[in-house]
């Protein structure tokens, strides 16, 4: 996983010196919205991100990031880039899905089942192919992806191992219909809210839980409003860096090789950053009083409740079964019928 490149080196000073030869370049103070607190996936690849785009514009450009959502909310920053009013922005995959609903075939419960599935899916062709259809469908075009692991459940009232564990459970979800119908064929109803109102929910009982990654959970300090977190292995969570494509558009060629590059090894570096912090973390928490618990029987009832009741109302929003039995393919797991 490690950033290996003497090509990427190359190609990263080639773009370096086109600006420095460049006499007129005009300087752009650019801004990027973050969801989530500092020192979480999000900020680790937005502040790479960032470095990395000014070092290979030589200075001449600059990104200031804005944190917990000061922004706007998650999707509120989507519209805001396709419109043009907003340049950058690191958000959840899920937050993407309603504005380009084939991306959603990444948050389908149980799709991505490790990190290097992970890696493989957004660096490869499928990748490639969300990336076009987020231009055409919502106007923004993702430059790089970020991996925060998978999301754990939350939660204040008890150890939840099983289904019927979690029924008297008050869990907050994003607005994301594939999440909203994954925890509905667990026999929940959980409670849809934007991201930037939940840890106040958690804090004042209105909701008992929620389910975000470990290194999410630290980030936020939600070791200070929740005590148990069950293992669950049903979303990995990508957080993409998408960027404006109408302001993409109005940059000079060296300026778009530079967001470009930048987003490569933002990227690359995201996936070390998950893979060199998450157990660390996750320590952490059980430092802070946290108890964690692993779902009963390898988790198989959640499994099959979700797959056989969720997959199937999706196959048309995301490109239909073919599609997704060729990613099922290309990760070596069984097709559906």
């Amino acid at each position: 996983m490690r950033v290996a490149g003497k090509l990427l080196a190359t190609a990263g000073l080639a773009v370096a010196l086109l600006f420095t030869a460049s006499d007129d370049v005009a300087a752009k103070n650019f801004k990027m919205a973050l969801g989530d607190a500092q020192g979480g996936t999000q900020d680790a690849a937005g502040k790479k991100f960032v470095e990395e785009f000014e070092r290979l514009t030589g200075g001449d450009h600059s990104i200031r990031m804005f944190h917990n959502g000061q922004l706007g909310s998650e999707q509120d920053t989507v519209n805001d880039a396709a419109i043009g009013t907003l340049d950058f922005s690191v958000l959840a995959i899920n937050n993407i899905t309603p504005f380009s609903p084939t991306v959603g075939v990444l948050t389908l419960p149980y799709m991505i089942l490790s990190l290097d599935e992970a890696v493989q899916l957004t660096q490869g062709d499928v990748g490639k192919e969300l990336t076009e259809n987020t231009i055409r469908d919502a106007g923004v075009r993702i430059v790089a992806w970020s991996y925060a692991g998978y999301r754990v459940l939350s939660n204040s009232k008890k150890p939840i191992k099983t289904m019927a564990d979690l029924q008297d459970v008050v869990v907050r979800v994003p607005k994301n219909e594939i999440m909203i119908d994954t925890y509905n064929s667990w026999g929940n109803n959980p409670t849809p809210m934007a991201w930037s109102e939940t840890f106040t929910a958690l804090q004042q009982g209105v909701v008992d839980g929620q389910d975000t990654p470990y290194i999410t959970i630290h980030a936020m300090k939600f070791y200070e409003v929740q005590k148990y977190i069950t293992n669950l292995r049903y979303l990995f969570l990508l957080e993409p860096i998408i960027v404006s494509e109408s302001v993409f558009q109005e940059q000079s060629e060296e300026v778009q090789n530079a967001i470009l590059e930048a987003g490569t090894l933002a990227t690359q570096f995201s996936a070390q950053y998950l893979a060199d912090t998450e157990a660390r973390l996750k320590e952490d928490l059980i430092a802070k009083g946290m108890e964690i618990v692993d779902p009963a029987n390898e988790e198989k009832e959640w499994i099959e409740a979700a797959t056989t009741t969720v997959w199937p109302k999706f196959y048309d929003s995301i490109g239909g079964k073919d599609k997704l039995n060729a990613i099922l393919t290309s990760l070596g797991r069984p097709t559906v019928n």
